[in-house]
């Protein structure tokens, strides 16, 4: 079965963090934080329409630049988030330039940012016909753990501690629908835009003994009436939806534990830091960083089909295979104990 997420990290284990994850047949992507994003082509940077930053430190944010100098000119709207401080740090960066030249732009670009508190969330917009100038107001709601709800998949996100509020984030497919080719061939219909629709009517909860429209595809032919329910018998398996979590930079205590455990519960992938080898965990402790034993423990915990450890500090360099060892004993060790 094909998955719809595909999540890479943007760089390798010792450079900046960031997740890009594309969406399968869609010409759509997230990312969680934003570093160095030179490894991402200008194609790749236009699919991003969410952009979920786990905090403000430079290695996590510096990629903000390339990021709104591929996106000013399109039609777009860029939704951030980020914890507190966030709105006030992106401000910040907004204001370092000088925009007398955005009525040039016939496109309505605009930055939608969120500040995740620990009680509520803060929306603000920026247009860049306003030339990013900060809004009078604020959009203020509750903060109950989900950051984005759509039909199809939803990104929550918990409070975390790196001597400053830091965030982890996963995102999960409701479900996922997976089509039977050869019973499309069976059944006379060819693929094509129609089976987005098809997907998108079970994500909406249309019923199951509505009337589908199947429209022809490039070889042509009539249209096909059929309920949505008989298609779902006929060509789809529906299975359990992809789960992606992504940690980092956060110190090793019982109540972080505890957060990233139930995030990542059954995940099928997460992507979680691994700064510093179990023999310097006092100077990981320090620095507010997970050693690789650490994120194995809790990988193993919260019982995680597959993980992957990245940000490790440049003292280890070419010793990044001691961090997979080390990890992977102690997730072992965990997952026995789960």
């Amino acid at each position: 079965m094909r998955p719809s997420f595909y999540p890479r990290l943007v760089n390798g284990p010792f450079d900046d963090p960031g997740l890009f994850i594309p969406f399968l047949f869609e010409k759509r992507a997230i990312l969680f934080d934003l570093g160095d994003i030179y490894t991402l082509s200008a194609r790749d940077v236009l699919k991003i329409s969410h952009v979920f930053i786990s905090h403000t430190h430079m290695d996590h944010f510096s990629g903000f630049e390339r990021l709104l100098r591929i996106c000013l000119g399109r039609e777009k709207r860029l939704c951030f988030y980020g914890p507190e401080g966030f709105l006030r740090n992106l401000e910040g960066k907004l204001a370092g330039y000088s925009w007398n030249l955005v009525d040039n732009f016939t496109h309505q670009f605009i930055i939608q940012a969120t500040e995740v508190r620990s009680d509520c969330l803060l929306t603000a917009e920026y247009p860049l016909h306003r030339r990013f100038l900060k809004p009078q107001s604020s959009l203020k709601k509750p903060f109950g753990n989900v950051l984005v709800r759509e039909p199809a998949l939803s990104a929550t996100a918990v409070l975390l501690d790196h001597g400053i509020p830091c965030l982890g984030f996963s995102i999960k497919e409701r479900f996922h629908v997976n089509i039977r080719k050869d019973s499309l061939r069976e059944f006379g219909l060819e693929t094509g835009p129609w089976l987005k629709d098809f997907k998108q009517a079970l994500f909406h909860g249309q019923p199951l003994d509505s009337d589908f429209v199947v429209r022809p595809g490039k070889k042509g032919g009539s249209k096909t009436h059929l309920t949505l329910g008989n298609l779902v018998e006929e060509i789809a398996i529906i299975t359990p939806g992809q789960h992606i979590a992504y940690v980092t930079d956060v110190v090793y205590d019982d109540a972080n534990a505890a957060k990233i455990t139930q995030l990542a519960q059954g995940a099928d992938h997460l992507f979680i830091e691994a700064a510093f080898l179990e023999k310097d965990r006092d100077i990981a402790k320090e620095k507010c960083h997970l050693t690789a034993w650490q994120a194995g423990t809790i990988a193993g915990r919260a019982g995680v089909k597959q993980f992957t450890l990245f940000h490790f500090s440049p003292r280890y360099t070419g010793m990044g295979h001691l961090f997979e060892k080390e990890a992977q004993a102690a997730y072992e060790e965990g997952y026995d104990r789960a």
